[in-house]
């Protein structure tokens, strides 16, 4: 598996000659620098890295000078002298990746920051996969909640998620997540094949930290499989379309709106998950790519025979 450093190389610029420090960069990130420069950071180089450019004299200037940004590359730094750890993650579910796919290949894994823009990973062309070091540095980090990430998000900032965040990276480029005119079934199922796509990707790392819940909200669910259900099916929401009163379900929340408070927002994607469970049990052998292929969710909730436990 091939990684970069790109948080470090960035930092090691000579802020005194930075036209010359991304000339240098180019050279290494020939397939990164740009689309960070002027896709991830919309700052607008347009590879024009001459001292002459004013994007370059201003803002990039100030991304690697001002005191907070530098603060920043410190404490990444600080946090991840190296990737070992995350690398040996990644690289596991690699072998993964392989084994369900022997003929794509494994992408390279780009390490960066963003000045804490909520970059937790980004695919580029799928060929690459960036990880946004600045996005794990744990909930106590002080700054997330001054640039707006909410307090239920935080349980989410460490490096154990790293690799839930990149397989989920890789599925959703190969399958976009559509949530125009669906129902809130169609998204549930949606979001159920991702997080059967990550368990046969990543089965080492907990089923809680994969959903993004804590133990308690896993087990919440767990005990009350049937009630989550009942819900949605008494309020009519299993084929509403309206996304006001569906999307708080299939996302990251403090809890489900109209259950316990014990519950997890995102409850929708882990019911949709028992009904993918339920699918593939039924249909033993079936290869990954002839489930993601289904597009009736219909299909996969009737077929599947589902039954809240």
């Amino acid at each position: 598996m091939n990684t970069r450093r790109f948080d470090q190389d960035l930092a090691r610029i000579d802020t005194a000659h930075i036209a010359d420090g991304l000339q240098n960069l180019k050279k290494k990130y020939p397939d990164f620098l740009d689309f960070w420069l002027d896709d991830l950071m919309r700052f607008g180089v347009k590879h024009a890295y001459t001292d002459q450019n004013p994007i370059i004299k201003d803002q990039v200037h100030m991304f690697l000078t001002y005191k907070d940004y530098r603060g920043l590359f410190d404490t990444v730094n600080k946090h991840f002298p190296d990737t070992r750890t995350m690398d040996e993650s990644l690289q596991k579910g690699f072998q993964f990746w392989k084994f369900y796919y022997p003929q794509r290949s494994v992408p390279k894994i780009v390490y960066f920051v963003s000045g804490l823009n909520n970059w937790s990973v980004i695919t580029v062309d799928t060929d690459i996969v960036g990880i946004g070091l600045d996005m794990y540095l744990g909930p106590d980090y002080p700054y997330y909640k001054s640039v707006g990430i909410p307090d239920y998000m935080a349980q989410s900032l460490k490096p154990e998620y790293a690799p839930v965040n990149v397989f989920k990276a890789l599925y959703e480029a190969k399958h976009p997540f559509e949530a125009e005119n669906r129902s809130l079934l169609d998204l549930m199922i949606q979001r159920g094949k991702e997080q059967y796509f990550t368990s046969k990707m990543i089965p080492f790392v907990p089923t809680a930290t994969r959903f993004g819940f804590t133990d308690a909200q896993l087990e919440w669910c767990t005990k009350n499989e049937a009630l989550i259900y009942n819900f949605f099916v008494k309020a009519n929401l299993l084929y509403e379309t309206n996304w006001s009163k569906i999307l708080r379900y299939v996302n990251d929340g403090p809890d489900a709106a109209g259950m316990p408070k014990e519950s997890p927002g995102n409850v929708g994607t882990w019911l949709g998950a028992q009904v993918v469970n339920a699918y593939v049990a039924k249909h033993q052998g079936m290869s990954l790519d002839s489930l993601f292929a289904i597009t009736d969710a219909q299909t996969i909730l009737q077929e599947g025979g589902y039954k809240p436990r």
